[in-house]
């Protein structure tokens, strides 16, 4: 049997996993968009993973353009990170105290971005994201927050306007359950207009603007040009911190993050997936004067049983430190992205495909329909039976991209040996989509 008929195989592993996962856990998943709701189906279970390539339970081997949703930069069961993990189990999983080697991926976090002088750990890019509001919150003495529709800052309640790809992804623009008083000093704004932030700001008590300054849960959206920096002088002449949400960006775009990419430095910067090299941490920093507030310095109360769990920090400072030893890796992740977009975007022009590639570094977008998506009332017009029938295509032949036509797909150092083949196999299934 091929491995194409194994796929959609209605007796296949998969499948009777997902028939099980669904009796026990809401749409059979941990994560929303993992149920394939956007390009229906059924997901593939995974069974292992190692370099670029997924192993399913059925025995199917995919090339991975998921990589954990932007966590793995190296590959699948990297041997450094998979060497600090084990050896870090064998000394305990978790002590409630602190561990030399928190200070040592702090210290290397602090080296290696710019805005960030003092750091805490959490685990999860919610909790990041969330404590990084509280304390401009609290340095400001104000409440509001400006966000950018489209924009994706974790599941916490005021995040949740407009919030891109997995609510869009379920067809929810916001989600029940979340309190109107909770969400009534989030002030919403478009992705690279600055003038749709001026007015946020003229309605006054604004604390914080929080924005990924690569958009990633909208599809990939880069910053236009002079849109960083304008909101760098916004917060600075109306008395407000301007967050980074680099969970998704951070050590992916450039080692530094895309602050360093694009040469502005954020009041407080959140951190994730790549900060823990494919394990659950995340973290948050910025300047001492406004992380000094943070308890036990300050009164800013934000804790974490598992934060700095040891498993979590070896496993970053494994990936953190191939990064700083191998610095020519952000130059060949670029130009395998390159060689990437070039192929799609040939493949849209010879099939007459409506559409665009768009990409950052070793994060791109193949948007069905515009031709091209400064924010996310442009992103919203994808086409998005043709995404679905783009996706299924390339699984069928081995490529494994995000089920939702809202997200970043990642490359990752092992995609080298195989960049060929994803280029022709996407560029196939562009025609297969037409």
């Amino acid at each position: 049997m091929s491995a194409a008929q194994l796929l959609h195989d209605e007796r296949s592993e998969s499948k009777g996993w997902f028939r099980r996962a669904v009796e026990v856990m809401p749409g059979g998943v941990n994560s929303p968009v993992r149920a394939f709701k956007a390009v229906g189906g059924t997901p593939p279970f995974v069974a292992s993973a190692t370099g670029p390539y997924l192993t399913t339970v059925d025995g199917d081997d995919l090339i991975d353009l998921i990589a954990s949703w932007g966590a793995l930069i190296l590959g699948h069961a990297h041997p450094a990170v998979v060497t600090a993990v084990e050896e870090a189990a064998r000394r305990g999983t978790s002590f409630g105290l602190p561990t030399s080697q928190e200070v040592e991926l702090a210290e290397l976090i602090v080296s290696l971005v710019p805005s960030i002088e003092v750091v805490r750990m959490v685990n999860s890019g919610t909790e990041a994201t969330a404590s990084a509001v509280r304390v401009a919150r609290a340095a400001t003495a104000k409440s509001g927050i400006v966000k950018f529709a489209g924009c994706y800052h974790g599941h916490a309640d005021p995040f949740l306007v407009r919030a891109g790809s997995g609510v869009a992804t379920l067809g929810e623009p916001d989600s029940p359950g979340v309190p109107a008083a909770t969400v009534a000093d989030t002030r919403l704004a478009r992705f690279n207009d600055l003038e749709s932030v001026e007015r946020a700001f003229a309605g006054g008590d604004i604390a914080a603007v929080i924005v990924e300054p690569v958009a990633g849960n909208m599809g990939v959206v880069p910053p236009a040009s002079g849109f960083l920096n304008g909101l760098r002088e916004l917060c600075d002449r109306w008395g407000a911190i301007l967050i980074f949400d680099e969970v998704m960006t951070g050590f992916r775009v450039a080692r530094g993050g895309a602050q360093e990419r694009y040469g502005v430095t954020p009041d407080l910067t959140c951190l994730g997936k790549v900060v823990a090299g494919g394990t659950p941490a995340a973290a948050y920093g910025g300047s001492e004067d406004l992380m000094r507030r943070v308890a036990p310095d300050g009164p800013v109360y934000q804790a974490g049983t598992l934060a700095g769990n040891p498993l979590a920090v070896a496993a970053g400072l494994a990936c953190l430190r191939h990064l700083v030893e191998h610095p020519e890796l952000y130059d060949e992740l670029e130009a395998l992205g390159a060689r990437l977009e070039s192929r799609v975007s040939a493949a849209l022009e010879e099939h007459g495909v409506a559409g665009c590639v768009q990409r950052v570094g070793a994060m791109f977008t193949v948007f069905f329909g515009p031709d091209l998506v400064r924010s996310w009332d442009e992103a919203a017009t994808v086409d998005r039976d043709r995404f679905a029938r783009f996706f299924h295509a390339a699984y069928r032949r081995g490529v494994l991209l995000a089920p939702s036509p809202f997200e970043s797909l990642f490359l990752m150092e092992a995609h080298t040996a195989v960049i060929d083949e994803v280029a022709e196999t996407l560029a196939a299934a562009v025609g297969e989509a037409r």
